[in-house]
């Protein structure tokens, strides 16, 4: 028996790898939030990987080293599981754009500090998840310079988020959580 082109073997294998990534990376942005202080956006932090529309699409292009959105893209020249995530999830900055009157194009908004803050607490996650033994507390930030999202996102939004992961990289963990925390409690700028 086949599903969606997998032996029911490798059905199995992915269905377990790419819950156990999930279940990984959610342990991860969890232990992030606590330390930035937003504890329930951790609990609450992707959830909907779980609905049907994101888990399946996940248990077919599972690869266990990148995100399977990425294998979806691929085959379709888009992803309807990033479609439904980025739509229900703000701590993607794809989240936040709305139309431009003056424009009449769909322009980026400045996302709020505390989803600013999950972002950085996922991209931390992510990249310790995907690289496994290769992660520094660089891999975030090599990883933003290298792709487009800088590009995409509302100025104000990639300078603070640029900001958080420069600090990761040159002053790790401790020194960068501490940081976020007082920016929250202090409500200072990022």
């Amino acid at each position: 028996m086949r599903i969606k082109g997998l032996t029911m073997k490798q059905f199995l294998y992915n269905f377990k790898g790419h819950f156990l990534t999930i279940i990984t990376h959610k342990k991860e942005v969890f232990k992030n939030c606590l330390r930035a202080g937003i504890i329930w956006q951790g609990i609450v932090h992707d959830l909907s990987k779980f609905s049907p529309e994101e888990f399946y699409n996940g248990v077919i292009y599972y690869q266990g080293n990148r995100s399977p959105n990425e294998g979806e893209r691929e085959e379709y020249g888009y992803s309807k599981a990033w479609m439904h995530h980025k739509g229900r999830n703000k701590h993607h900055f794809e989240y936040w754009t709305d139309y431009d009157k003056i424009t009449k194009k769909l322009t980026p908004v400045r996302m709020p500090k505390r989803y600013v803050i999950e972002m950085f607490c996922d991209r931390v996650a992510a990249s310790k998840v995907y690289k496994k033994e290769l992660y520094t507390d660089r891999s975030p930030l090599e990883y933003f310079k290298m792709g487009t999202a800088a590009g995409r996102m509302h100025p104000q939004t990639a300078k603070e988020i640029e900001r958080l992961l420069t600090r990761l990289a040159v002053k790790g963990e401790k020194e960068t959580f501490k940081y976020i925390r007082k920016a929250l409690i202090f409500r200072k700028p990022l």
